[in-house]
């Protein structure tokens, strides 16, 4: 199983600039200790322009009805309702639908003064390639051996929540709370993935990374000064279960997508 870290991964990219990766538990507020209070010049978020828009809608609806997307969730029979029930029985400030913290930078970015830019790193439904990507794994998630095994989803949750425990790394900042919380969202993730091959799942970071990559080139050529070039930051925050993979991706990363933020 991966390392869950608390510390913020920093790459250097080659052609200029930083990428900040944080991680975060999704769906939790997390400590203000375990915030990152890093500058940066704009952020990125491993999802859809579609999803960006339906955060503020469901962040208007769980202020109206405290609960109600939490709710609904554990009310599905989902993995995600599993996860949310096991944070639901932790001491956290949480679980919230939409994710606090990715909604969090989402409005810090749009209320900054004169605004940051905002980029949605997955391809949106006009893009063939991604298409093509989204259809192969979901015709993957209804094969019969996938079907099968989700009618054992209890019991192997509950074995690899408890071996996922061992993956959590120790900090002086985490409390035995979180820290289980951690091992549920790996065991969320792992469960997630599951109906995804190797191979696919390969592709898509590989994919997301290269247009990342080109978040950090758009804020480059935005820059009227290149004096500053090398200093320019972009900030990502990822859920902690997904940052191995996305690390390995990048660290080997020669492509780059070019991307423009969301208007």
């Amino acid at each position: 199983m991966p390392a869950l870290v608390w510390e913020e991964f920093l790459f250097n990219d080659p052609d200029g600039g930083k990428i900040i990766f944080w991680p975060h538990i999704p769906c939790i507020r997390m400590p203000v200790k375990l915030r990152s209070h890093s500058n940066f010049h704009g952020v990125a978020f491993l999802t859809s322009s579609i999803d960006l828009q339906s955060w503020i809608m469901e962040d208007k609806q769980e202020k109206e009805s405290p609960g109600v997307h939490r709710d609904s969730a554990i009310a599905s029979g989902t993995v995600l309702g599993r996860l949310m029930t096991d944070l639901n029985e932790l001491e956290l400030d949480g679980p919230v639908i939409p994710d606090p913290e990715q909604l969090r930078l989402l409005l810090h970015a749009k209320n900054t003064r004169g605004g940051l830019p905002i980029y949605a790193i997955e391809p949106n439904l006009e893009d063939e390639n991604w298409v093509d990507w989204q259809i192969k794994s979901a015709d993957q998630q209804v094969t019969y051996s996938n079907l099968i095994l989700t009618l054992t989803t209890g019991r192997r949750w509950k074995k690899i929540r408890k071996n996922a425990i061992k993956s959590v790394a120790s900090s002086k900042l985490v409390n035995a709370d979180l820290g289980a919380a951690s091992a549920s969202c790996l065991t969320w993730w792992i469960e997630e993935q599951r109906g995804i091959s190797e191979e696919l799942q390969n592709l898509r970071d590989e994919r997301f990374v290269s247009r990342i990559r080109g978040a950090l080139a758009d804020l480059r050529n935005r820059e009227n000064s290149n004096s500053i070039s090398d200093e320019l930051t972009l900030m990502i925050p990822i859920h902690q279960a997904w940052l191995p993979s996305i690390r390995k991706a990048i660290s080997s990363c020669t492509n780059v997508e070019e991307i423009t933020p969301e208007e």
